[in-house]
């Protein structure tokens, strides 16, 4: 096997396997999309697959229940003979039809079904409605029945969200840039050590610096606030952000800089007029990590905002829909899809820049 048909294999091997995982990836987001615009009803006796054409029992009509038929034992019914069990089953005419018994023993009534191509395409925007808004909404029970219930007001969550995400996001990028220019190309008493102590904060857990922080934000009577959020999440991700954009910032060409110097220009106007612009890629690729961890947080938010309606965010707004409607996956998959939506705007807008972002300073020379 010559090396171009070796590579041409290796080829073909690594995007089959790539093109696997984001099949793995895409089925469960597709059927979470095609279930959040589906009916309770159809949520709950089909699967999201059934939109798609498929062979399946349609009612062609119904047969009716002779008077005499003893419902405690065997009867037969359109040519159909079973028990009342079998019948709730489902029995198979010897026409191919099939027999079904709906209902109690005692009011049923017997479906007449056919097996033929169909498609479960009756979507509703009233999933999305429910979940968005707090308006009282009537829900339409299988039986005919009518049932009124509030929505989940998610939308004041989804806005809540985006105030804790988007400061939380440019603040430590903002600190993160100018730390990481310091380190990289300014000469200062105690650099290395101050940089040894940045990448050290790397391995320290969250969680151990809750209780300090809620403590001291309570005396300044910060807890409870969005600023007290903004200022947890900007310290929890400066290490990484100030480690990562070091990186690149470190290995821009020297030559640049140096014919700024030479020219009169000061460390700010380096910093705002080229380092800015050049590291675009770190900065993009940064605000990824950030903005999805600020985004799917749950503990952060619920230590230093609170759980009152007014603050809550989107991960603390699903949390109680699971608990309150643990059922109600019609809803679940609209408030889930909501909540995803941002998010994947995000990566698909910066993902040029990602993995230019992940490699700064790996390779040099």
């Amino acid at each position: 096997m010559d090396n171009r048909t070796r590579k041409l294999l290796g080829a073909i091997f690594v995007n089959g396997v790539l093109g696997l995982i984001c099949l793995l990836w895409l089925i469960p987001t597709i059927g979470l999309l095609i279930s959040s615009f589906r009916n309770r009803t159809d949520v709950q006796v089909s699967g999201w697959w059934t939109v798609l054409p498929h062979r399946a029992w349609v009612k062609t009509g119904e047969v009716e229940i002779p008077a005499d038929a003893d419902r405690n034992g065997v009867m037969t019914i359109g040519g159909a003979t079973g028990t009342f069990e079998e019948f709730r089953e489902g029995i198979t005419a010897p026409d191919g039809r099939r027999l079904t018994w709906v209902g109690n023993r005692r009011l049923g009534r017997v479906e007449v079904q056919e097996q033929q191509w169909t498609a479960n395409t009756n979507f509703t925007l009233e999933n999305y409605e429910s979940v968005l808004t707090g308006k009282e909404y009537e829900i339409t029970l299988p039986d005919g029945s009518v049932q009124i219930q509030r929505g989940d007001d998610m939308g004041n969550a989804f806005l809540n969200s985006l105030i804790v995400a988007v400061p939380s996001t440019v603040i430590p990028i903002l600190i993160a840039a100018f730390a990481a220019y310091g380190f990289a190309w300014m000469n200062f008493p105690g650099r290395r050590i101050l940089f040894i102590i940045v990448v050290a904060l790397l391995v320290v857990p969250l969680q151990i610096a809750l209780v300090p922080i809620l403590r001291d934000y309570v005396a300044l009577d910060l807890n409870g606030t969005f600023l007290a959020v903004w200022l947890a999440h900007t310290g929890f991700g400066l290490p990484l952000a100030t480690y990562l954009l070091y990186n690149y910032i470190s290995q821009l060409p020297r030559d640049i800089l140096e014919s700024a110097f030479i020219d009169g220009a000061s460390h700010f106007t380096i910093f705002m007029r080229l380092i800015i612009p050049l590291s675009v890629p770190a900065l993009a690729s940064f605000a990824i990590f950030q903005f999805l961890w600020v985004w799917n947080d749950y503990l952060v938010a619920l230590i230093f905002v609170g759980a009152k309606p007014d603050v809550q965010v989107m991960t603390q707004r699903l949390a109680e829909i699971v608990g309150s409607r643990g059922s109600d996956w019609h809803l679940l998959t609209a408030g889930a899809f909501i909540s995803m939506l941002l998010p994947l705007t995000v990566f698909f807008s910066l993902q040029r820049f990602f993995v230019r972002g992940l490699l700064a300073g790996s390779v040099k020379g």
